[in-house]
């Protein structure tokens, strides 16, 4: 059966000497009445442009904290981070905010209407595609690099909202929708539209596909293969069978990164 994504793009080939994200001594201890449990102590990790990376492991084992704490979201986490040279002192919390995106496996999608809620992030940016691609390929690398047309300051246009949803297989989600209404899957991707759509250098994503099915999960894995396309670093929190996208996997287990 042909894929439903269609063929994937060329990937920009990851510079392993030069990491978008740098962590080194990343260490998270969670509150407990015996004085705390450590998750993990000391980890390190390294995310270059144009790179996926899976992050698996046990249930419990501290995936999503270390997601949180790369995105300076995990107040129980420490450790030294930077973005592209730049130490996360010297970064102010607006832009770290925007550069470096977490997508939490339950995302809160906050206003009236869905597309109210994909407009709530700022900051958007161009990013330029690489490679041959076929129609509905060049319809999303479109969509993920030109300049939003807005009316003031009001983010992506509805065309624009409309075209990602698509993409992603919400074809059924209207634009004018209530977000409460929407299944954990539509929230999901509605989510994952936002982040996209705000063009984040570091898009950390936790089970963003964990309650699709196959064919939904494909467009969401080829949607990111498109970003990562132009020059976006991807970490997946993933409890699937391996979709053949990421360019390494990485298991945190017993508080190891193997």
């Amino acid at each position: 059966m042909p894929s439903a994504a269609g063929p994937i793009v060329t990937r920009m080939s990851p510079n392993p000497d030069r990491p978008l994200l740098h962590a080194v001594g990343m260490t998270c201890v969670m509150p407990s009445s015996s004085g705390g449990t450590t998750l993990f102590r000391g980890l390190g990790l390294d995310l270059v442009a144009g790179s996926i990376v899976d992050l698996t492991g046990p249930s419990g084992s501290g995936k999503s904290s270390l997601l949180t704490a790369l995105a300076l979201l995990n107040p129980q986490a420490s450790g030294s981070l930077s973005l592209d040279g730049r130490e996360s002192p010297l970064v102010t919390p607006q832009e770290w905010r925007a550069a470096v995106m977490y997508l939490p496996q339950e995302p809160r999608l906050l206003g009236d209407t869905v597309a109210g809620t994909i407009r709530s992030p700022c900051g958007y940016a161009v990013r330029r595609p690489r490679g041959r691609r076929d129609r509905r390929t060049a319809a999303l690398l479109d969509l993920l690099r030109r300049p939003h047309r807005r009316t003031s300051e009001r983010g992506p246009s509805d065309s624009d909202i409309r075209g990602m949803l698509d993409s992603l297989g919400c074809t059924d989600v209207e634009l004018d929708r209530p977000p409460h209404d929407l299944s954990g899957g539509q929230r999901a991707r509605v989510a994952l539209c936002r982040a996209l759509l705000a063009h984040p250098r570091v898009l950390l994503a936790d089970e963003v596909d964990a309650g699709l099915d196959d064919d939904s999960a494909e467009l969401v894995g080829h949607s990111m293969t498109e970003a990562a396309a132009l020059g976006m670093a991807v970490l997946r929190v993933r409890h699937r069978a391996s979709d053949g996208l990421a360019d390494r996997t990485l298991e945190l287990r017993d508080g190891v990164l193997r």
